[in-house]
């Protein structure tokens, strides 16, 4: 499938446009878009003041995305997000107002901080792209994708989410405090307002929508395919891990590999894909043993210890 250059030339637009509100984020932008275009929803986990509601608000300008911003609290209701049905006296009916679910871009901001009923009610919102109220499914706008931020689980007044929940993020990221020369730069950068008030939509959802079908033919061989799943399959075998990665979990692997190939301008996923993508994808999937978390060991070095002992596949792109 050759490159249509229109697609990369609107997908390098946007990510100019978020690094120039998001200083030296680079990665963690691509990270983002590979989730975007592979339909998948975004999880960052970061300390408070890091650019992550930027971050995406910015993403939504850059595509003339229908925008909505939820603040989750301990008081928030799932009906609060999904919408609710209110009796109309003059038509004697009950109507559905919807949430702000509703959406292209959703955003729930610090989501663990909302109780685990509410958390649950992003389930169907995250798998099946509708909303259920009162018997009746109502489907989300196209493209859909939630990108919820979270604080680290020891500060005050958090909630853990649900291993079925974090199962249906694409990615985990974290967007991490800036160098010295950045943060000066980012100073100044604000030193006439915020710089995401001043962008200006640089593509559509008509397109996005668009891109997001070119990257389901995205080539990946056998060969890479075989050692992608090698590697989903060694997180359910690893002697630290208690709950391994799902078939989910593979499904997401594959069609994050198969974007992240595309924002590099290829028609075909290379073993250094998988390599990259394979902390994000499968790290908050896993569940450590206990004596695992007291060694101070995390998810992402046990991935990076199962790509160590995988042999890479030879000549697995084309």
């Amino acid at each position: 499938m050759p490159i249509d250059e229109q697609s990369i030339s609107a997908l390098n637009a946007v990510k100019s446009n978020l690094e120039s509100c998001i200083l030296g984020k680079t990665f963690e932008i691509n990270l983002l878009l590979t989730a975007l275009l592979a339909g998948g929803h975004v999880l960052i986990e970061d300390v408070p003041g890091t650019g992550k509601t930027q971050l995406i608000k910015a993403l939504a300008k850059s595509m003339d995305g229908e925008y909505r911003r939820i603040q989750c609290n301990p008081d928030i209701l799932p009906s609060d997000i999904t919408g609710v049905s209110v009796f109309h006296p003059h038509e004697e009916r009950f109507v559905f107002r919807p949430g702000p679910v509703m959406t292209n871009i959703l955003l729930a901001d610090e989501i663990n901080r909302a109780t685990t009923k509410t958390q649950s009610a992003l389930l169907e919102v995250m798998e099946e792209r509708s909303v259920t109220a009162d018997g009746v499914t109502y489907d989300l706008p196209v493209p859909f994708m939630l990108c919820a931020t979270q604080n680290p689980i020891d500060f005050e007044g958090t909630y853990l989410l649900p291993e079925a929940q974090l199962d249906r993020f694409m990615l985990k990221i974290s967007m991490g405090y800036p160098d010295a020369a950045t943060e000066k730069s980012m100073l100044r950068s604000h030193a006439a307002g915020q710089p995401v008030d001043q962008l200006r939509p640089v593509t559509n959802m008509v397109d996005i929508a668009r891109i997001q079908q070119e990257i389901t033919r995205v080539h990946i061989s056998d060969a890479l395919t075989d050692y992608l799943l090698e590697i989903v399959r060694r997180t359910r075998s690893h002697e630290s891990v208690l709950l391994g990665a799902s078939p989910r979990a593979s499904l997401a692997f594959m069609n994050a590999a198969r974007a992240y190939a595309f924002l590099q301008g290829r028609d075909y996923a290379l073993p250094d894909d998988i390599k990259v993508l394979a902390p994000y994808v499968l790290g908050h999937r896993m569940l450590l043993r206990p004596e695992a978390r007291l060694d101070s060991r995390n998810a992402g070095q046990i991935v990076q210890q199962i790509l160590l002992q995988i042999q890479v596949p030879v000549s697995a792109g084309i």
